[in-house]
């Protein structure tokens, strides 16, 4: 086994135990590392990259660094008097004295700067482990999360970071089990904690005292033990392995109702049926991705999402989500409680390998929260600060805004606020940058839904359009190509840092129901214009046909909708309609509290209800639509419902 020890003289060992049955360890010194002189601080742990002669060490001050120390094999064996090829350098008295002494007293090999720097990572509480494990890099620390990174050439990239459980605020080691589960090994107040990872619960507790003491921990199939100091006595918990009482019918998705869902895709896996990939949010605070096969019907998660402070309640896929031969990749915007954004990148592929027959990988791209934002703000004490307690209650990703007319790597997300307001959030990937770009508090009411959809004229010219819908019934229409092109302008000149820009005067607002807006979806039909389709508190549904009419003037100036058409349905459901979808422009699907799922034809006399299904989840909180080709020629729509539960149908058209 290697071992790494570290000092607060700046020098780093190299060990290399070796312990053969009936016969004493053996320890020999492998390398010496002397750090810069302008670089030397206390270490607190590394690991050694022995494939790429790479060094990953970490310090009390939080930080991730990168050495090369290439040139240390033959050194190595220069002063342990070993060639390459040579025989077992571990005899009987290797671990004598007289030859640690001679070892511990050859000249160090000065290391060069580092190769790569993560600053402040964990925080001032430091870095407590390094740990390399197939490929990736885990750092643990003192601020709660363990972290996950990679080897991208010669620099560390951050991927995304994990947070276990609550009140687990010191972590100290992770222990990756034979079968596939993740230890954390830390310290929640006074007791020592082994927190598994793959059924999220406690395997130990000890009352030990804290972290602040010397201790060590062991597993094995057979028993467990840990040993720590306490007030100078060596304490010794020790249990053998006892086969588990608890058996799991069903694992749960999540704690707590389910929020909303949106399909990323589906894998094709040799040998195997098709999955189809789901992304989960939830008022436990974690959005997960999820697999669901047509043929066992069984869910499984491929990874899970815990970098928000409170509920995800809006979720919003950008990118390449369609099928290709190296998977699914797309951008996914989460959001919800205390006005917090994250972003990441997934990477879906097929696996045949590993037991859920898929793998996923997750890059952590960027955050965004709206009271970090206040406090970077230049007189800030002239305006009035914005509520905390602000929620992301819908999201929606701006399309095409990567064209000819708008040449830029941003991509753009439309958010509704309970604030009152319509913000637009703008992510470069490239930078990891997320920023607030535009905002409106036109509604002043809060806001529940958003809607961004993209029309493009015979010529080309292309309008950005947005609809968002609030508490009072409204529907509101905005044009926010202007705000996009001028922020896009901005952020390139500033290098990612503006004030937020306003949205301007809406084009045309609809008052569509009585009291608040739970679904909205658009659509656009084969001659050019969009269906509306809006849901409500009071159970009714709401179809309005728009034309989009330019102009040559500005893009505000000349943009203008027309109303051709509206249709109303009050009583559509006994209860609030939270889902609702445009299949076709003659057909609609809405699904309601009361649990029913109805298909409805839109004709020139209003909406006919054409089929009810009655579903299992209650508490519908969303749905998700898509429609797939069969082999036959036959289109079949499928949905996804989620609230208490998470539940998926299919019907042909």
């Amino acid at each position: 086994a290697a071992l790494l020890a570290s000092g607060p003289d700046g020098e780093m060992l190299w060990l290399d135990v070796t312990h053969r049955p009936g016969r004493a360890p053996g320890v020999r010194l492998m390398g010496r590392y002397l750090l810069p002189p302008c670089k030397q601080r206390w270490h607190t742990c590394a690991a050694f990259l022995p494939q790429g002669g790479l060094l990953v060490c970490g310090d009390r001050r939080g930080s991730l660094l990168l050495f090369t120390c290439s040139s240390s094999s033959g050194w190595a064996a220069e002063s342990t008097g070993v060639a390459d090829g040579g025989t077992d350098p571990v005899s009987e008295d290797s671990g004598s004295e007289s030859e640690l002494s001679c070892l511990w007293h050859k000249g160090a090999l000065p290391l060069e700067a580092p190769l790569s720097v993560l600053f402040g990572l964990h925080g001032k509480t430091g870095v407590t482990s390094v740990t390399c494990h197939r490929g990736y890099i885990y750092s643990t620390g003192r601020d709660g999360v363990y972290r996950q990174l990679r080897l991208q050439g010669q620099q560390l990239e951050l991927l995304r970071k994990h947070r276990p459980c609550k009140g687990l605020q010191w972590i100290e080691e992770l222990r990756f089990t034979p079968d596939g589960d993740l230890l954390v090994l830390g310290f929640h107040a006074d007791n020592f904690v082994v927190w598994s990872s793959r059924t999220s619960e406690n395997l130990h507790c000890v009352p030990c005292g804290g972290g602040h003491r010397s201790w060590s921990y062991c597993d094995n199939p057979s028993a467990e033990a840990f040993a720590f100091i306490k007030c100078g006595d060596v304490m010794l918990y020790h249990c053998e392995a006892e086969p588990r009482e608890q058996h799991v019918l069903l694992a749960s998705l999540h704690g707590r109702e389910i929020t909303c869902v949106r399909r990323l895709g589906a894998v094709e896996v040799p040998g195997h049926a098709t999955l189809n990939i789901f992304i989960t949010g939830s008022e436990d605070t974690t959005a997960c991705v999820l697999a669901l096969s047509d043929h066992s019907r069984a869910a499984v998660s491929l990874a899970r999402l815990s970098d928000h402070i409170s509920s995800v309640r809006a979720l919003a896929l950008a990118g390449d989500e369609d099928f290709s031969d190296e998977g699914l990749s797309a951008l996914l915007f989460s959001a919800g409680g205390r006005a917090q954004m994250e972003c990441y990148r997934l990477l879906c592929a097929g696996d045949p390998d590993s037991e859920s027959t898929m793998a996923c990988q997750v890059v952590h791209v960027a955050s965004h929260r709206l009271d970090e934002h206040w406090e970077r703000k230049k007189n800030r004490h002239k305006l009035v600060k914005m509520d905390p307690e602000t929620r992301y209650m819908s999201l929606s990703v701006v399309p095409g805004t990567s064209t000819k007319q708008l040449l830029t790597p941003w991509k753009f997300v439309a958010a509704a606020c309970s604030d009152g307001s319509v913000r637009v959030f703008g992510l470069l990937e490239a930078a990891r940058k997320l920023v607030l770009v535009a905002e409106s508090f036109h509604h002043q009411r809060c806001v529940l839904k958003v809607e961004a959809f993209l029309h493009t004229q015979a010529g080309g010219e292309r309008r950005h359009l947005l609809c968002s819908a609030a508490t009072d019934g409204s529907l509101v229409f905005w044009d926010i190509t202007s705000p996009i092109t001028d922020a896009a302008d901005a952020l390139r000149r500033a290098e990612g840092e503006m004030q937020p820009l306003a949205l301007g005067t809406p084009l045309l607002t609809i008052m569509a129901h009585s009291c608040g807006v739970n679904s909205l979806h658009i659509r656009e039909t084969p001659e050019g214009r969009y269906l509306v389709a809006s849901g409500s508190d009071d159970g009714s549904i709401h179809v309005c046909l728009l034309e989009v009419a330019l102009g040559g003037g500005e893009a505000t100036a000349g943009t203008c909708l027309h109303l051709l058409e509206r249709v109303a349905r009050p009583c559509a459901h006994a209860a609030h309609v939270t889902g609702i979808r445009v299949l076709r422009p003659d057909l609609l699907l809405s699904a309601s509290v009361d649990q029913r799922l109805t298909l409805w034809r839109r004709g020139p006399d209003g909406l006919d209800a054409l089929s009810t299904t009655f579903f299992h989840v209650p508490d519908l909180a969303e749905l998700d639509c898509w429609e797939v080709a069969e082999a036959s020629g036959e289109l079949r729509y499928y949905c996804v419902l989620c609230g208490q539960g998470l539940e998926m149908l299919h019907s042909t058209a």
